[in-house]
């Protein structure tokens, strides 16, 4: 079955780091275009960063831009979101999310694109 679990959220003070990993299981991970999500209670899911099968392509959001970095490692069958200067706004559950492409695209940045999501993991940034 495909599985992807997020894993290194956790509570941290404003100006902190965090480290999230998405291992992925029961897929051919390189072939997937992978993303992070994040989604606040009342609030749409909202993309976060993108990558390309390759890793060579990435998307950001404006909001954590010059702060996060999206990466994967195909051999290990994982992504990582590498949090940096972390805010209280930055408060969400994040979820990774996978999917085949089906055009040309290095990578999509709505949910809908996806069909794949893992569980989520809480990130909480205090003041």
């Amino acid at each position: 079955q495909v599985r992807l679990v997020e894993s290194g959220g956790g509570l941290v003070q404003a100006g902190g780091s965090l480290r999230l990993s998405c291992a992925a299981s029961g897929l051919t991970f390189s072939m997937y275009l992978m993303a992070w999500f994040r989604q606040t209670p009342g609030k749409e899911r909202e993309s976060v960063a993108a990558i390309s099968r390759s890793g060579g392509s990435t998307y950001y959001a404006d909001s954590v831009k010059g702060r996060f970095t999206i990466s994967r490692d195909n051999a290990k069958n994982a992504m990582f979101l590498q949090m940096n200067t972390l805010k209280p706004e930055d408060t969400a559950v994040y979820y990774c999310a996978a999917t085949l492409p089906w055009n040309g695209d290095n990578y999509y940045t709505r949910d809908s694109d996806y069909n794949t999501w893992g569980q989520g993991t809480q990130v909480t940034v205090s003041s």
